[in-house]
């Protein structure tokens, strides 16, 4: 990624910039890791360059994935950051924000620099790490916020555990405000979740499963508004689910409080019902929701209140997931699938093509100070070709990552990325 790279001219493209909604056909000069010259004129004295005839087919920046379980260290045999990589480049994803719930946890500035020269060395797209906000995770130490961003953390999360102690979240929000860091917050109160597996109500009833009430996330997310309050903090809530927590942000919002928020890809196209016959795959932390939760949802992405959608990438292996619903392991797969699944909400009139590509590139890049997310002159040549339109069916034996845990598995998608570009070099192409 960092040798020299030809020039490379993108010909005959729909090129689209979701920081600003402009929308144009033409050209894109890429050369030295930059884009160099966009628009129909960007071709000219262009010569020498490496030609990618586009045919019509969407240009639009890589997409930037704030959630995602990389394995490394200590979780190879689930995912490596070269098979993570893999999966993201085949998904347009340009950028993976890795989780530090790796073993050991993100929680040392040498466990920082240790994952930036793995990626170095063998991922094909951009990795940077969140870092712990609390020693091993156990929510009662601070880590050492200062130190670990100099190191090169972009944000600052316990991953899939939540800080239920609301004076060491007080504390890490003081903390946090004083080196402008992002804190990134699970929403689920553990002792609220207690043994849930799915989302409480009629269906887990019907199953004989042990619900999960959206109480668990709207509780803690109530408690973190009024320290964010308190404190002044730069807040996100990792993943919201349901239509309780998105009027909590919205009220936060119009409040003025320095407060986003976040969703899976799988809580905007699927719901609890998706669970069907026990279906592990769909067993997720939060749980799949209501239907009308999952609408909520998309609405709040359409207007901006839900900032960022995230894979929420959690490789499990066959022997966490071939159990019943009650003993498997929370968590589906999700880079390669995250944009061809968004684009479903485009297909069906809900969310509009900008505002998918924003919240899954532009509005991660401003929260996290990333470069990318922008199709302009001087910005990273971190580009994802797609062609909105391609028909395929999902098979998780042809997907790039370790673990084959899909809820898109024998899917019908459309809409799929046929190249994709990390400073200026072709990482993956759709053949």
């Amino acid at each position: 990624m960092h040798d020299a790279v030809s020039p490379l001219l993108l010909t005959n493209a729909r090129l689209i910039d979701p920081a600003s909604g402009h929308e144009q056909t033409g050209s894109l000069l890429l050369a030295d890791g930059l884009i160099q010259a966009l628009g129909p004129e960007a071709g000219e004295g262009a010569g020498g360059a490496t030609v990618l005839d586009c045919a019509g087919k969407l240009v639009a920046p890589g997409l930037i994935d704030m959630q995602a379980f990389c394995g490394e260290p200590g979780a190879e045999y689930r995912e490596t950051l070269k098979t993570a990589s893999a999966a993201a480049a085949a998904g347009g994803v340009t950028t993976i924000i890795c989780a530090p719930n790796t073993t050991p946890p993100i929680d040392d500035p040498a466990i920082v620099d240790f994952v930036l020269r793995r990626a170095r060395d063998g991922a094909s797209v951009r990795v940077h790490p969140a870092a712990a906000l609390t020693k091993g995770l156990d929510g009662r130490e601070m880590t050492e916020i200062g130190l670990l961003r100099e190191a090169g953390a972009v944000a600052f999360s316990d991953g899939p555990h939540a800080i239920t102690n609301a004076q060491v979240m007080r504390r890490l929000m003081m903390y946090a405000r004083m080196f402008d860091a992002l804190i990134m917050h699970h929403v689920q109160d553990p002792d609220l979740v207690g043994e849930g597996v799915m989302n409480e109500g009629e269906f887990a009833s019907r199953l004989g499963l042990k619900g999960v009430p959206r109480e668990a996330e709207t509780v803690m997310l109530e408690r973190d508004m009024r320290l964010v309050r308190l404190t002044g903090a730069r807040y996100h809530a990792q993943i919201v689910s349901c239509a309780d927590s998105i009027a909590i942000i919205r009220q936060a919002k119009a409040d003025g409080l320095p407060v986003t928020a976040g969703t899976s890809i799988n809580h905007l196209t699927l719901n609890e019902n998706d669970v069907g016959a026990y279906r592990t795959f769909c067993r997720l932390s939060p749980p799949l929701r209501l239907e009308d939760d999952r609408m909520a949802l998309v609405e709040a992405v359409a207007d901006g209140t839900v900032d960022v959608i995230v894979s929420d990438h959690n490789p499990q292996d066959v022997e966490t997931k071939r159990l019943t619903f009650t003993e498997a392991a929370d968590g589906a797969i999700g880079l390669e699938t995250m944009l061809s699944a968004g684009l479903r909400l485009v297909h069906a009139g809900q969310v509009s093509l900008a505002r998918l590509l924003d919240a899954m590139s532009s509005r991660p890049a401003a929260l996290l100070g990333l470069a990318g997310g922008r199709l302009a002159v001087g910005a990273p040549a971190d580009l994802a070709v797609i062609d909105p339109d391609e028909p395929w069916v999902v098979d998780r034996y042809q997907l790039h990552s370790r673990s084959k845990n899909s809820p898109f598995d024998e899917a019908r998608l459309t809409g799929r990325v046929t190249a994709t570009i990390v400073a200026g070099r072709i990482v993956y192409e759709y053949r």
